[in-house]
């Protein structure tokens, strides 16, 4: 019978726990390259090129104050916080008859070529046709006098200006910038993202990723000893 060297079952624990290590590193690399494929097929299956959108703003909230999923998670509004789920829609199928009309997913309009760009999340009024492009009159439902219950006026609206031509007209904003609609909210969840889009929670997460490659290694270091 041919007995193992102290040397030899160190190093063959050591190179099975890397094993156990490389494992864990390809499951790792299937769940974000699985996460990559969802989302590009999320893409192509609503049809547009933002399919989810976490909410950091509280413009479309009806409640005048603590506008956060943790507070009311289940109303009907859009919270800070809720993760939307968005289709993309033909302009002409856009359900416009306030107050039950769409929310739309914008590119904000430019002031000028300098202008990075972001997205907006807003509620449909109204809708008119010139030229053969849709342009949309629209107001956050937090805004004006009379909240997601008449029909506001001018002034309570969103008054949209851009560099370009043909992106706004008379304060409304074009179909050019349309994103979506959106179809669906899930509560809490879009807090991971907007966490996620700075740069302090992307500086946590290659911690994180550091911290457990080296207790990982920390730990083979300890059984390789105690097997010894």
């Amino acid at each position: 019978m041919r007995f193992l060297s102290e040397k030899q079952v160190s190093n063959k624990l050591i190179g099975n726990h890397w094993k156990k290590i490389f494992k864990v590193l390809m499951l790792l690399t299937a769940i974000v390259i699985g996460f990559l494929g969802f989302w590009f097929a999320s893409k192509i299956i609503l049809n547009t090129e933002y399919p989810m959108l976490p909410v950091s703003s509280s413009n479309m909230c009806i409640f005048p104050s603590n506008c956060c999923s943790l507070m009311h998670p289940f109303e009907p509004t859009l919270h800070v916080g809720d993760l939307i789920i968005v289709q993309g829609v033909d302009s002409r199928d856009v359900n416009f008859s306030y107050p039950k009309s769409d929310i739309l997913v914008f590119h904000s309009p430019k002031s000028d070529s300098y202008d990075s760009g972001s997205l907006t999340i807003t509620r449909v009024v109204a809708k008119e046709e010139k030229s053969g492009i849709v342009y949309f009159r629209t107001k956050s439902d937090r805004l004006g006098a009379n909240i997601g219950s008449e029909m506001p006026n001018a002034s309570e609206c969103e008054h949209w200006n851009d560099y370009r031509e043909n992106y706004t007209l008379n304060g409304m904003i074009s179909e050019k910038l349309l994103v979506g609609k959106v179809i669906f909210r899930i509560p809490w969840i879009g807090y991971i993202a907007l966490f996620m889009q700075n740069s302090f929670g992307i500086f946590i997460l290659v911690v994180l990723t550091i911290l457990i490659i080296l207790i990982a290694k920390f730990t083979i270091s300890i059984s390789a000893n105690k097997k010894s």
